[in-house]
């Protein structure tokens, strides 16, 4: 196996890019998206037939919910037919779900993005067979640590009759995987002369910092990009790591359309690292594309100089 080359246990691997070492899903089954400016949203009753574009690339905790007490009762029933003896309430509606003859009930479930603990989207595939990837999310021994990304197109709030009076908006999503946290900061690539234990530090201190920012839903370009940044570029973390070593904080994180922006929407993220002792600043940065609903990597990281 070669250096970079890591796995995790759950729907994502770890993958690189001559150069440049990300954190990455596998993409071998993301269906592409539809070039038109509005998405259909299957199954969204008593909402609009259509939505206009809007991406989302969020992080949070999927959770599958009720929308009616007749959903309640019949899922009631399938799990009365399984064998579930000494299972927790949470690992018999997971044994349930699972099964393929219960499927018609996952699709009458309505499934919650929660973000920082508040109820944000409410979930639905772009392609039925995504159902399973809902399923997956779903732990039999939940954590406050299980993390699931969601990647996809924001559409209108729901109606009350979608999901039992939440009015959250509907995402249809292209993409989820999920793990938790520690599983992702172990498969984060060490620089080759990092201390393990201070890198590790490093990296939890630098992913904390972004996913509580204020109000990140995943909705904005900046956010976008902060989370995939996060998840997927295993950079962000060396540069810590070496800021850190030498007695830096992280003072900064800062999004700024990049100069080379044109046809393409291309966003600078800036790096602020200020010495414990002097005050002197050091100043990082990527550039990422933003344009469509995948961002994806321009420039790995650099040191950045006001001009």
């Amino acid at each position: 196996m070669e250096p970079n080359d890591m796995k995790e246990p759950s729907t994502s691997q770890i993958a690189t890019t001559p150069g440049v070492p990300v954190i990455t899903p596998s993409q071998s089954e993301v269906p592409t998206a539809p070039p038109a400016k509005e998405v259909p949203c299957p199954n969204c009753a008593g909402t609009a037939a259509s939505m206009p574009m809007s991406f989302v690339y969020a992080p949070g905790q999927i959770e599958a919910r009720f929308p009616r007490l007749s959903v309640e009762k019949e899922f009631a029933q399938a799990i009365g037919r399984a064998e579930t003896a000494g299972q927790t309430d949470q690992q018999a509606f997971h044994s349930a779900l699972s099964k393929r003859e219960n499927r018609y009930l996952t699709r009458q479930l309505c499934w919650v993005l929660r973000i920082q603990g508040l109820e944000t989207y409410l979930l639905q595939p772009r392609d039925p067979a995504d159902f399973d990837r809902l399923v997956e999310a779903i732990r039999p021994q939940p954590s406050p640590m299980d993390i699931d990304v969601v990647i996809g197109v924001r559409g209108p709030i729901a109606s009350p009759e979608f999901c039992n009076g939440l009015m959250v908006p509907i995402v249809i999503f292209d993409q989820i995987y999920s793990f938790d946290r520690d599983s992702l900061l172990k498969a984060i690539p060490k620089p080759e002369k990092a201390d393990p234990k201070k890198f590790r530090a490093a990296a939890e201190a630098v992913f904390d910092r972004i996913m509580q920012m204020t109000d990140n839903a995943g909705a904005t370009d900046e956010h976008r990009i902060l989370n995939y940044l996060a998840t997927r570029y295993s950079g962000m973390y060396g540069t810590a790591a070496e800021e850190f070593a030498k007695d830096f904080s992280l003072t900064g994180v800062e999004t700024r359309p990049s100069p080379l922006s044109g046809a393409r929407k291309i966003v600078e993220v800036i790096f602020s690292y200020t010495n414990r002792n002097t005050d002197f600043t050091e100043k990082f940065f990527v550039r990422v594309d933003a344009t469509e609903e995948f961002p994806f990597l321009v420039t790995k990281m650099s040191p950045y100089y006001n001009w």
